[in-house]
Formats: C-alpha cells, structure tokens, sequence
C-alpha cells in the first residue's frame, strides 16, 4: 500500500494569503511522499462585484496581515493595481486544462505570480493564453478551450465539490481529516501529514484555524 498523502487546497487565484501558504506547503511536505491538488472557489462569483484596490477594504487588509506575513516569510508579494480585481472563473476554466495535462500545480503557481507579483489581468484570456505557454501548454488549445467553455462543466462539478466541503474560505487545506483554514504553520501540517500517514484519522472537532485567509 502506497503511503503517499493527499493534500486538498482550496484556493482562489486573488487571495493573497493563498500564496502565502505555498511555503509552509512545501516546508512541510519536505521528504515525505504527498499528493497536492489544488481545488477551485471563487471567492467573489459573477455577477457579484469584486473588489476594488482604490477603495478602504483591500488596502486596510494588506497593511494589517499581507505585508506583515509576507515580510515574516520573505515573501515577494504586492496589492495589485487591477481594479476591478478580475473575475477568476475563466482562469479556472484554464486550470482544469492544466489539470487534465499533468500541468495544475505548475499552473496554479504561475496564477499566483502573475497578479500578486507582475500585477497582470488574470481574468482575461489573452493573458491566460499568454501565461499557459510559459509553461508549456499549448497556446491554440488553450485559447479554444476558453473560448468554446470546454471546461466550464468541469469546473462548475469542482465549484459543487467545494460546496460538499462547506468551503467558505481561502485557503483551506484538506490532509486526510484534518482540515486548516487560512495559513497554517509548517509545523500544523507536517503533523496533518503525518497523523494522515500513520491512519490516525479520527477527525478533530472543527476546523483548525491557521494564520489570515479570504
């Protein structure tokens, strides 16, 4: 029997804190033999308006839990400038994609970058398009598949499985039946992949409660 683990990851292409849990992921992850998959959830689905970084909120949140764990972390990460912030449904469509070419994980992570780091619209296909080559997928397909909805049924089932989960927010990290929202400790999920690792999987009541999330 393999002793591999899985590690669930709800996650939304314009939460910052997301991207802040990858490195705690992979301290935590180091030398043991896991599984990540990241999973959808718009936090802000169409036609509900998105945020807007002009206005009080994002600014505010940036200042009092972004910047400072990043900081703590040495993080690389700013408030981006796209106003509105884009719908992510699209870039999801795009995931799935990725997902079905060996290509989620690497995908996700170039999402991440491309907002939070290189201030691009990610809710528009031509961007997408654009980043889905840099790593290696096909730019025609890719662009079809968009542009026909290939994936939306797909990604609609991924949005249903998050329901089932009562996802709420992001991040939230599934490790056998442990569940962490916000961004966990490297510490707090080492010991969920290991707990998932031995069977002792009699499951904690509630949630454990990481650092901030969306």
């Amino acid at each position: 029997m393999s002793d591999k683990v899985r590690i669930r990851i709800w996650s939304d292409y314009v939460c910052p804190f997301c991207m802040l849990a990858e490195g705690p992921l992979e301290e935590a992850a180091e030398g043991l033999d896991v599984e990540i998959e990241w999973k959808p959830f718009e936090l802000r689905p169409h036609p509900r308006p998105t945020l807007r970084p002009e206005d009080d909120y994002l600014p505010a949140v940036w200042e009092r839990a972004v910047y400072p764990m990043a900081r703590r972390m040495g993080v690389d990460i700013t408030l981006p400038t796209v106003s509105p912030q884009p719908y992510t449904r699209l870039a999801f469509e795009g995931y799935q994609y990725a997902e079905e070419r060996g290509k989620g994980t690497e995908y996700t992570r170039r999402m991440l970058r491309a907002f939070f780091q290189e201030d691009l619209d990610i809710g528009r296909a031509d961007v997408l398009t654009r980043l889905a080559e840099e790593i290696g997928l096909d730019g025609s397909g890719f662009r079809r598949a968009l542009d026909e909805g290939t994936y939306a049924d797909r990604h609609r089932e991924a949005l249903r499985e998050a329901a089932a989960h009562r996802i709420r927010s992001v991040p939230t990290i599934i490790v056998g039946d442990t569940r962490l929202e916000g961004v966990p400790s490297a510490g707090q999920l080492r010991r969920a992949i290991l707990d998932a690792r031995a069977g002792q999987d009699e499951p904690a009541p509630g949630a454990v409660r990481g650092a901030d999330g969306c």
